[in-house]
């Protein structure tokens, strides 16, 4: 893949997630559990129980998709100092299917299955 079109790529791809950020930023603000709980204002503990597993929802879709950015940056900073296109963990070159695909990819396939393995396992340990 020639640098433009992976720039395009990462360009298009950040875009795609400050949108998301930007449409889910009302997640980031405070639920109001006393205003939706108090029966005088005519709100329900239930109601408020709701709002804020929906909110709670909303702030780890957001923190997902700020992590996604921040791995869309670094992916662009490896194409500045022409280490794109590498698996970091052993050095190979990443497929250009999966890089079309993942355009942010930092590591083959092999190699992705294996860190996702050994995070799995430290979860479960």
């Amino acid at each position: 893949m020639e640098e433009r079109h992976i720039r395009a790529l990462l360009e298009d791809e950040r875009a795609r997630l400050q949108g998301l950020r930007e449409g889910l930023s009302e997640a980031a603000q405070p639920v109001e559990a006393e205003t939706a709980a108090d029966p005088a204002a005519g709100g329900h503990l239930a109601d408020a129980g709701s709002e804020m597993f929906e909110r709670s929802r909303d702030l780890s879709i957001v923190e997902d998709v700020e992590a996604q950015l921040v791995e869309v940056e670094h992916a662009i900073g490896r194409v500045e100092h022409g280490t794109y296109g590498r698996c970091e963990a052993c050095g190979r070159e990443i497929d250009a299917e999966r890089l079309q695909a993942r355009p942010a990819a930092r590591f083959c396939l092999e190699d992705q299955r294996e860190a996702e393995r050994e995070a799995h396992l430290r979860s479960t340990a």
